[in-house]
């Protein structure tokens, strides 16, 4: 298998703003809720608020429906990308389930430990992130040349 690139869809300034994008949302986060923007962590606290104030609710549903929300205001400005999925809904399912073990079993996701972890000088976000990215190389490597 010969992995090819795709240079037409290679976007380095757009992807730079939505980095600073995503960048700001988590500061701004930490800065007037105290919070930590990870994404994991925000939708399990959406089921775990037992005791929590209606507060904790509602900065978790706002924040995550801006989330869902930016999709409509980028297609405003400009034609949406067209998504291909080559997998059933069972290996989705299944995925699905795998990442969302793997988020309880990290103690959050990606965008919880490298862009707000790495943020505040976390060293358990550290490792995490390098093992996201260790176990990503490897299975990069295996899919693409070993099978």
């Amino acid at each position: 298998m010969v992995l090819t690139i795709d240079w037409s869809q290679f976007t380095p300034a757009a992807s730079f703003v939505g980095g600073c994008l995503i960048g700001l949302s988590a500061v701004m986060l930490m800065a007037f809720k105290g919070r930590i923007a990870g994404v994991s962590g925000i939708v399990g606290g959406l089921f775990q608020l037992d005791n929590a104030p209606a507060e904790h609710f509602s900065w978790r549903l706002s924040f995550l429906s801006g989330l869902l929300a930016s999709a409509w205001v980028y297609s405003l400005f400009a034609p949406m990308p067209q998504a291909r999925i080559d997998a059933s809904y069972l290996t989705l399912a299944i995925a699905g389930l795998l990442v969302g073990f793997g988020t309880r079993l990290g103690s959050g996701c990606t965008s919880g430990h490298a862009v707000c972890g790495l943020g505040r000088l976390s060293l358990r976000s550290a490792v995490a992130t390098a093992g996201f990215m260790c176990t990503g190389f490897i299975s990069a490597l295996l899919f693409f040349h070993v099978l």
